[in-house]
């Protein structure tokens, strides 16, 4: 295999926010921003072999299961911006990928880090792809938009209590709740006043179980401190823990 460089990892895509991804304050919605990062490893997945097609062939599917992102700016209604991601490593069973927005005048607005899983299509469990896909990721390891790993979050178990009933429009290709609901379901338990002096400066968030059609969730919200939350989402039915989250103001 001819030795990659780091252009040719490195994708650069260019979006504008729309207003279908701001707020009532024109800022891009939290799930929007974390939209626009699952986006561009879409495009760098498919543009290097190893997308839903290339997966699709090993009978294999992408599965995002954890993501910490930094915002240092928010992102606002008619930006341009370009999200550069790429593959960083392998941990265990999680397929590394950092990015980076920035504006056109190149200021950084927010970096994030996340892990994948490659699931299999017949037992539904994660499993490492090998041959050129997997060597690939080992070539920018030592290139970090965040040093930190995404993180595993601890339980939340006390705080305010939110039910949420999964509907036809949460739902992906794979028929599961696509990973920007969860986002979107932690941000509606804020009452309106609150975003308005208050927007997210910090998301972590693990993807644990799969939530599927007629699925409900019951969703705590923990107050770490004055600016810090933690969540937790049980799935109704079967008691198993959906998705956990921090959110810092």
């Amino acid at each position: 295999m001819q030795e990659l460089t780091e252009g040719d990892l490195t994708l650069y895509s260019e979006f504008k926010i729309t207003s279908a991804e701001t707020d009532m304050y024109m800022r891009a919605k939290l799930g929007g921003v974390v939209n626009l990062l699952i986006q561009s490893a879409i495009n760098s997945a498919e543009s290097l072999g190893f997308g839903f097609k290339g997966l699709r062939k090993k009978q294999l599917y992408w599965v995002l299961s954890r993501m910490n992102v930094e915002i240092y700016q928010p992102l606002t209604w008619n930006q341009e911006v370009v999200v550069e991601t790429w593959p960083k490593t392998i941990e265990g069973l999680l397929y590394m990928r950092d990015y980076i927005i920035r504006d056109k005048l190149q200021n950084i607005l927010v970096r994030a880090t996340s892990g994948w899983l490659a699931i299999d299509s017949e037992t539904k469990r994660p499993k490492l792809m090998d041959g050129i896909e997997a060597e690939m990721f080992f070539y920018l390891k030592d290139k970090h938009a965040l040093h930190e790993l995404p993180e595993k979050l601890p339980a939340t178990t006390e705080g305010d209590s939110f039910d949420v009933q999964s509907n036809y429009f949460d739902f992906d290709l794979n028929r599961h709740v696509t990973s920007t609901r969860y986002v979107d379901w932690m941000m509606d338990t804020y009452p309106v006043d609150f975003h308005k002096t208050h927007y997210p400066k910090k998301l972590a968030i693990n993807f644990m179980k799969e939530t599927l059609p007629g699925d409900s969730l019951h969703i705590t919200r923990g107050s770490q401190n004055e600016s810090a939350y933690g969540f937790e989402g049980t799935n109704h039915a079967h008691k198993t823990v959906a998705f956990r989250g921090n959110i810092d103001f």
